[in-house]
């Protein structure tokens, strides 16, 4: 199951305290001040795994503390930093101020970091304190506090190519056929309730990752059937695949349905390299297929279907070249992680 939204709670490390202490050695009754420095907090950092799927550990575990600095001591000796707290999360992670809503950080690339909550700083010991006329100061500053704070989390799919379409487009068949993923397949809309992620490979050394999301209907943008969590996932494929059906009352209107629901989420989702194919052209007569997209209204769609293979092949080859056209303008490389589900 992916779990795409969690709310977490971070606590980072408070600063250890500075230390007050004199000198105290054979034959000098009065030595300086040698209080030691408070060790640093830890920090909480979130951190992209790319082995990480979903946010379901932040669901299960909301709350992450870091460790407190130590004291500092005598003879200068500061004490020890606390550890810093690394918290796992998948590529795509939105971070988000519970309180107010401000995206603080997009977390993409594997490696990358957000610090969610800095430590604290550590106390001066009173050996910094110490000057020509005040030779022996008795106090040392109290460590720093560590910040704490809600976050929401929200998982966006990183793919090559997301599946658009209507439900029960044949989204989902398709994903199971041209990859190893294997989403539930049934003969009813909304058989897909969560994103499937599938490694298509072309052959030896191309592959794709494709998205199967949920079906989309009108009204998505405001979040009627499956809207918001759908609309949130296309959001970062480098390719749309619209999807209609050969068998609909009007494939020409479910298309421009798909096109207006997208737009009004975002308008610059339709700026996104895209193909349409109509899908189950296994249900129409064999005759009929050399015209079959004209007559449905649809002349620069490719007629496929997942049951034959008719048409996969082709469709392949031209949505790895609109990759590959993204990619070069984004000066990226594909997205060579994927998990098939």
């Amino acid at each position: 199951m992916l779990i795409d939204q969690a709310r977490i709670h971070v606590l980072s490390g408070s600063g250890g305290e500075g230390c007050v202490s004199f000198r105290r050695e054979k034959f000098v009754p009065k030595g300086g001040p040698d209080g030691g420095d408070g060790g640093r907090g830890g920090s909480v950092f979130l951190e992209v795994n790319a082995h990480v799927r979903t946010l379901l550990d932040c669901r299960e575990q909301p709350r992450y503390r870091a460790d407190r600095g130590g004291h500092g001591s005598g003879n200068r000796r500061s004490g020890k930093d606390g550890r810093d707290l690394v918290v796992r999360v998948p590529p795509g992670t939105v971070v988000r101020d519970a309180a107010t809503g401000e995206v603080l950080a997009d977390l993409v690339q594997a490696g990358e970091r957000f610090a969610a909550g800095r430590g604290g700083r550590g106390g001066r010991g009173n050996a910094h304190f110490a000057t020509p006329t005040h030779q022996a100061p008795r106090h040392a500053e109290p460590g720093g506090p560590g910040e704490e704070r809600w976050l929401e989390l929200e998982l966006k799919l990183i793919a090559d190519v997301g599946f658009v379409g209507l439900p029960n487009a044949g989204k989902s068949t398709l994903l199971s056929r041209v990859s190893k993923a294997r989403p539930r397949i049934a003969p009813y809309p909304f058989t897909t309730l969560e994103p499937h992620l599938g490694i298509v490979a072309l052959d030896d050394e191309r592959q794709l990752v494709a998205a199967d999301l949920p079906g989309l209907i009108a009204g998505a943008h405001e979040g009627k059937g499956l809207g918001h969590q759908f609309l949130r996932h296309i959001e970062r494929t480098r390719v749309l695949l619209f999807m209609v059906e050969a068998g609909a009352e009007d494939p020409a209107r479910d298309l421009e349905v798909l096109e207006r629901e997208v737009a009004l989420h975002s308008p610059a989702l339709l700026e996104k390299p895209r193909c349409v194919v109509v899908t189950k052209a296994d249900l129409l007569p064999p005759e009929d297929h050399a015209a079959a997209c004209a007559r449905l209204g649809l002349p620069d769609a490719r007629l496929i279907s997942a049951q034959s293979g008719e048409g996969l092949a082709p469709l392949l080859e031209d949505l790895w070249g609109l990759i590959t056209t993204s990619l070069a303008a984004e000066g990226a490389a594909p997205a060579d992680e994927g998990e098939d589900e």
